[in-house]
């Protein structure tokens, strides 16, 4: 939490700043555009290691931990998981059941994480390499959801990647997405590209799969009913990749009304 108040706090001095023109477009400083690109989100995960203990919170307020056997997933997203406990007992724990879960990261998980990082150099200026290899384990909740907008809404366990500014908008992973293209020269590192193109996005009780092609049909949906933010950022002066930045602001700036 104190990384984002912080960030707070440096945008609440720079968009001071900013220029508005005839245009409804908002101008901004190298400064602000650089802090503007760096990815806020938590690294999505998917590999989870059945070496370590991986805790589950039922709905009915009981605690479950133990050694996480199978995984089941559609289009990403877990519907049930097996537990096997101490006693070398299996259980399989269906979405509906869970409340949310913690799952231990694998190894191979993350060396993979290491590899693509250094693979793309845009990565080096928008995400921190300290926050890809550290963490020992992934949040998941229980959201009700229609995957890819397309089918009926069910219960999954999905990866939430914003837990420090997710009062207002929560956004979740999609393990399945594509990222915007890259390229490479003579084997050197890839340029440009590497940007996730889709997630999943709640706000109040709507949850909404929010794909970088539609981003501008749905700015409203996310920020619109705040006045200051969308004057401070309208859609035609800010980029898809700007998007945990935007949710880190809107945030602030709600929270402080």
């Amino acid at each position: 939490m104190k990384k984002i108040l912080f960030f707070g706090l440096i945008a609440a001095t720079t968009l001071g700043t900013i220029q508005v023109n005839a245009q409804d477009k908002v101008k901004f400083t190298k400064e602000q555009l650089k802090m503007m690109d760096d990815d806020l989100f938590i690294e999505m995960f998917t590999g989870v290691s059945s070496k370590k203990t991986s805790t589950v919170i039922l709905k009915d307020g009981r605690k479950v931990e133990g050694s996480a056997t199978d995984i089941n997933r559609k289009k990403g997203q877990i519907y049930s998981i097996d537990i096997k406990d101490a006693s070398g007992k299996k259980t399989e724990y269906k979405a509906e059941e869970i409340a949310e879960m913690y799952l231990p990261i694998s190894g191979m998980a993350k060396a993979s994480k290491v590899n693509s990082y250094f693979g793309n150099s845009k990565n080096w200026g928008r995400k921190s390499l300290n926050k890809t290899t550290n963490p020992d384990e992934v949040y998941v909740k229980n959201v009700k959801a229609s995957l890819k907008n397309k089918k009926e809404e069910k219960e999954f366990l999905m990866q939430l990647i914003n837990p420090d500014f997710s009062s207002l908008i929560e956004v979740y992973a999609d393990p399945i997405a594509s990222e915007t293209s890259s390229f490479s020269v003579g084997g050197s590192p890839s340029f440009g590209g590497g940007v996730t193109k889709s997630y999943y996005v709640k706000k109040g009780d709507d949850v909404l799969w929010l794909k970088k092609g539609e981003f501008e049909d749905h700015y409203a949906f996310l920020f619109g009913d705040n006045e200051e933010f969308m004057k401070n950022f309208p859609y035609k002066s800010i980029k898809w990749e700007h998007l945990s930045y935007l949710v880190a602001e809107y945030t602030n700036i709600v929270s402080g009304q």
